[in-house]
């Protein structure tokens, strides 16, 4: 599975970080968010779907490879 993350989409809520931190992350200048892995780990894909689930701006998605 592939994460990806629509950055001008982003409201910077930090949603997605507090859910998966090993997959998000936030900008210091403006709180945009941005991945640090496009290709997480089986085991992190529940916080994946979790911030998927909580994203109030809808800016990511899963895609199967």
């Amino acid at each position: 599975m592939r994460v990806e993350l629509d950055e001008p989409k982003c409201v910077a809520s930090g949603q997605c970080v507090m859910a998966a931190p090993e997959v998000f992350d936030q900008r210091d200048e403006d709180g945009i968010a941005f991945l640090l892995d496009e290709t997480p780990p089986q085991e992190t894909l529940d916080g994946v779907r979790e911030a998927i689930a909580v994203c109030p701006a809808v800016a990511i998605r899963l895609v199967e490879q």
